[in-house]
């Protein structure tokens, strides 16, 4: 990947709860967890862009793979939790993308999940950051391509980044 940018950003965020599928036997969020949090908050952002991922795959050929993932865990999250995971291009080349990625707890006393109530706050704890390297890759070979032109404008075109 060539040099890239890391301007001033305002991450997508995405509410989620935890649930006991998430949990190990004692009610803490199970750590590789973490990684399908951020996974769900990476597609919905690309879908805020409106790019599928479904549709990407049947239009070009290709997708985008995780290649390398480092993650930092700084207290659980417990059944019942509301987080909210967030989403921002740290780096945006022409055959990956980084993603910085965090998860917050909030003060959550009514239990519901509405976007007002997981703003993030003076209240919100951080529980883990990581950062993920997506690449492009062909689907049929799972050789590294070259995000396609229209995926990077869109990309550029949120203002989190500038390609490098």
């Amino acid at each position: 990947m060539s040099a890239a940018t890391t301007p001033p950003h305002t991450p997508f965020s995405l509410p989620v709860r935890v649930y006991w599928e998430d949990t190990d036997a004692g009610g803490v969020v199970f750590y590789a967890n973490y990684l399908k949090f951020f996974e769900r908050a990476r597609t919905e952002w690309l879908r805020r862009l409106g790019l599928n991922q479904h549709t990407l795959r049947e239009q070009t050929g290709g997708m985008f793979v995780v290649s390398s993932a480092q993650i930092k865990y700084h207290q659980p999250a417990r059944l019942d939790d509301l987080l909210t995971v967030t989403a921002h291009i740290e780096q945006l080349g022409k055959a990956s993308v980084v993603f910085a990625q965090e998860a917050y707890r909030h003060i959550d006393t009514a239990h519901t999940s509405t976007a007002a109530n997981t703003a993030l706050t003076p209240n919100s704890t951080l529980l883990a950051a990581g950062s993920i390297r997506v690449g492009w890759v062909h689907a049929q070979t799972m050789q590294p391509g070259r995000i396609p032109a229209a995926v990077l404008a869109a990309m550029q075109a949120a203002g989190d980044t500038h390609t490098g």
